[in-house]
C-alpha cells in the first residue's frame, strides 16, 4: 500500500492507497512542529483505526510546502514504516514540462495538483483551484504543459488579518451567506470574505480561459479544503478533494516501475 501525504501550511492531508483505490483519508494541523515520533505514532495510529496494517505500507510519497517538517517526516518514514519516502522536488520526475521562468519556484503542491489533473483529464486544457492557506489557479496545457497561474491569500488567512489587524472585527466562521449585504459585523464579513472571492476566481478563470485556451475550453477543478464551499456557485466542472493526493500517487507511478 501507499502513504500519500500533502504537507501544508495548515495541515496534514494524508491519504493511503490499495493500487489506484484510495482506502482512507486523514487531516492534522502541521502548525505544531512535531518530531519525528510524534507523527509515526500519528500515522500509525490513524492507519490501526481504519483497518489499514501499517506493516502493510511499502512506499510513501510527500509533497511539502513546510521545508522545516521535512527532516521529520523523513525520519517518521524510515523509523516507522521502513521506507524512504519520495519527495516530490525538482527533479522528480512529474510528466510535465513546467514554463515557469524558473521552475524550482513552483510550488510541491501545486505540482502535484497538475498531475493528479492530467492523470484523471489526459490530452484537455486544465485549471485547477486550489482553496488551502493560500488559494491558488494553475493553467495546464492539453499538451501536458503547467503553464503558470495565480496565488492570493486563502479564506482563512484573509479572515485572520481582519481579526488580527483590526481592533473590533471579530472571527467568524466562514459560511455561503444568503445575501451579498450583511446586516450585522459577523454577517457583512462572512458576504465579503465570500462574494470577493467567488467574483475572483471567476474572473481569474475567465482572464486565463481567454489567454491561453481560446481554442479549446478547460476542465476547471475545484479542489482543497473550502473548494466544496462555492458548488452553488457553478464555478467548476468537477470538485475533486483528494485531488492532490491522486497527483502524489501518479508521481510514484512515474518514479518507479510497477
Amino acid at each position: 500500500m501507499i502513504l500519500c501525504l500533502d504537507i501544508g501550511n495548515s495541515q496534514i492531508f494524508g491519504g493511503v492507497f490499495s493500487g489506484d483505490d484510495l482506502k482512507l483519508q486523514f487531516r492534522r494541523t502541521s502548525q505544531l512542529r512535531s518530531s519525528s515520533d510524534e507523527l509515526g505514532v500519528f500515522f500509525r495510529a490513524v492507519l490501526r483505526e481504519n483497518d489499514i496494517d501499517p506493516e502493510s505500507i511499502d512506499r510513501v510519497a510527500i509533497c511539502c510546502v513546510v521545508p522545516d517538517l521535512l527532516y521529520s517526516l523523513r525520519a517518521t518514514c524510515q523509523k516507522y514504516f521502513d521506507v524512504e519516502p519520495l519527495i516530490l522536488r525538482p527533479g522528480t520526475k512529474t510528466g510535465l514540462k513546467i514554463l515557469y521562468r524558473d521552475p524550482k519556484e513552483v510550488g510541491a503542491d501545486r505540482i502535484a495538483d497538475a498531475v493528479g489533473a492530467v492523470r484523471l483529464y489526459p490530452e484537455r486544457n486544465i485549471i485547477v483551484a486550489d482553496f488551502g492557506t493560500a488559494t491558488t489557479l494553475c493553467a495546464i496545457s492539453n499538451k501536458k504543459e503547467f503553464l503558470g497561474g495565480n496565488i492570493v491569500p486563502g479564506l482563512n488567512l484573509s479572515m485572520r488579518a481582519l481579526e488580527e489587524r483590526t481592533a473590533q472585527l471579530p472571527s467568524v466562521e466562514i459560511i455561503p451567506p444568503a445575501t451579498a449585504i450583511g446586516r450585522s459585523t459577523v454577517e457583512s464579513i462572512q458576504a465579503g470574505l465570500y462574494w470577493s472571492n467567488v467574483g475572483m476566481v471567476r474572473e481569474l478563470i475567465t482572464r486565463i480561459t481567454n489567454e491561453e485556451f481560446s481554442s479549446e475550453s478547460p476542465v476547471v477543478i475545484g479542489t482543497g479544503g473550502f473548494a466544496q464551499l462555492f458548488n452553488r456557485e457553478k464555478l467548476f466542472d468537477a470538485v475533486i478533494p483528494d485531488l492532490i493526493l491522486t497527483g502524489l500517487r501518479e508521481v510514484i507511478r512515474l518514479n518507479t516501475q510497477e
